[in-house]
């Protein structure tokens, strides 16, 4: 089996950022898992003691806590300080972004749209920066029978698809009187995400690594599946089937934003010995 590897892959600067953080913070807490990768969060735990903790609330005071990656609602960042914890934020600086964009455009009285997908931690944490309720939709169509203000403001998730993004900015500048337009999807994304639409053109099969509670993983899996229907998502090489590499020649691989490099090319090996 020959392996061809998407020309951007793997850790993106937020990600190496919070390992780095995390690997120089021994014995901390994080607010919610650092990265979507449950391998990675296993190897600061045992490696580092860093480890998860879920509830704001249960946070101890003069505890040493990082935020994660995707950052944290307004008021549990507030309750952390008021604790007395030792804050260390990991916050990537592309989601700072989106945050401090909706904390000032809905100061100023635009309706706030949020193009992502509301149960994901990173919007969550969005969503607590607006001033008034926003509306929060994952797709073009939920958008079809919102009630829409004359002056609207539209932020990304840092993690969606620029086409998706630009269909939802057409949509609103058709009927609205006003919209600004902040487009909030990483740079990292953008271009891990053309080079699977790249490489699942060429190849028999497509093979995404990471994490399947990522919402980046998951967006460069859909977009593998629209050119090659034999694409998979795996979190590491004992996912991989046999079964799925016979009769095929060329096998492509990503890997989302959270996955590191000893996962990746554990993936490739074993893809190599098919």
């Amino acid at each position: 089996m020959q392996v061809k590897m998407a020309k951007n892959y793997g850790f993106c600067f937020g990600v190496k950022r919070a390992i780095e953080i995390a690997q120089k913070n021994k014995n901390s807490l994080t607010l919610g898992s650092l990265i979507h990768n449950p391998k990675e969060i296993k190897r600061l735990e045992q490696d580092y003691n860093v480890r998860v903790q879920e509830e704001v609330q249960s946070v101890g005071a003069d505890k040493s806590v990082i935020i994660r990656t995707h950052g944290i609602p307004k008021n549990d960042l507030a309750l952390l300080k008021n604790k007395g914890a030792h804050i260390i934020d990991a916050t990537c600086p592309y989601v700072i972004k989106p945050q401090q964009i909706v904390e000032k455009m809905s100061d100023k009285g635009y309706q706030i749209v949020i193009f992502g997908d509301a149960n994901h931690p990173e919007v969550k944490g969005v969503i607590s920066y607006s001033s008034t309720p926003p509306l929060i939709v994952n797709s073009l169509a939920q958008l079809q029978d919102q009630n829409l203000s004359k002056r609207v403001a539209l932020v990304s998730q840092t993690t969606k698809q620029t086409p998706k993004l630009l269909e939802i900015a057409s949509f609103l500048i058709a009927r609205c009187a006003e919209v600004r337009i902040f487009n909030t999807i990483c740079n990292a994304t953008f271009d891990n995400q053309e080079a699977v639409r790249e490489l699942s053109q060429e190849v028999d099969i497509m093979v995404i690594v990471g994490g399947k509670t990522s919402s980046n993983t998951k967006q460069l899996f859909n977009i593998a599946k629209e050119f090659c229907m034999d694409s998979y998502l795996v979190e590491d090489f004992n996912d991989l089937e046999e079964s799925w590499f016979r009769s095929k020649k060329l096998c492509g691989i990503s890997a989302g934003a959270s996955t590191p490099g000893w996962i990746i090319e554990g993936v490739r090996e074993k893809i190599l010995g098919f």
